[in-house]
């Protein structure tokens, strides 16, 4: 994958809200929802409580040049929604293939809205990647929906390390061809 292609970062667009790059002024509602110990708890990497400054060094990472993944905001305005509900993310790995990963707040579980924007990302197929995996801990069957529910298929467990936890935590791991 080219860093070209991962400097034009494109709008995803759907009918409930649209995926956009992430901007300086998603800090507040980024920290708000991340800051969630709930939030934290279910990603591998959100630190619980988030130290100073991880929020601002986050977006700064997310609209670098030199990123090896592209990072979308969760946007409800065109649907009257809040700016920010959520974060979904394509990580560049090799050969055509990317990883999956998203999180959204507290107050828009079990909404839907997770598995609306994990499909829209899936359609757009914006890195034109041929495979997606995915994880989730298995504590998390929501999130495991959400994967199955746009096309992701089982393939085994694993583990992952939780900063949150502090622990390594059990996962299910989950493909889906695109080609």
């Amino acid at each position: 994958m080219s860093l070209d292609t991962l400097q034009k970062q494109p709008l995803v667009e759907t009918d409930r809200f649209d995926l956009r790059p992430l901007h300086l002024s998603d800090m507040g509602l980024l920290g708000h929802y991340a800051g969630d110990k709930r939030v934290a708890q279910m990603t591998a990497s959100i630190p619980h409580p988030l130290p100073p400054g991880a929020i601002e060094a986050f977006v700064k990472r997310a609209t670098a040049p030199d990123r090896d993944e592209m990072i979308w905001a969760i946007d409800g305005t065109k649907a009257e929604g809040p700016e920010l509900m959520g974060v979904m993310s394509l990580k560049v790995m090799d050969k055509a293939q990317a990883e999956l990963s998203y999180w959204v707040g507290p107050p828009f579980w079990n909404t839907g809205l997770a598995s609306l924007a994990a499909s829209a990302i899936v359609e757009a197929n914006p890195l034109g990647n041929e495979t997606l995996f995915a994880s989730v801990f298995q504590d998390n069957p929501a999130s495991a929906r959400v994967l199955t529910n746009c096309g992701f298929e089982y393939i085994g467990d694993a583990e992952a390390y939780s900063v949150a936890r502090g622990a390594t935590v059990p996962t299910w791991t989950y493909i889906n061809r695109l080609t």
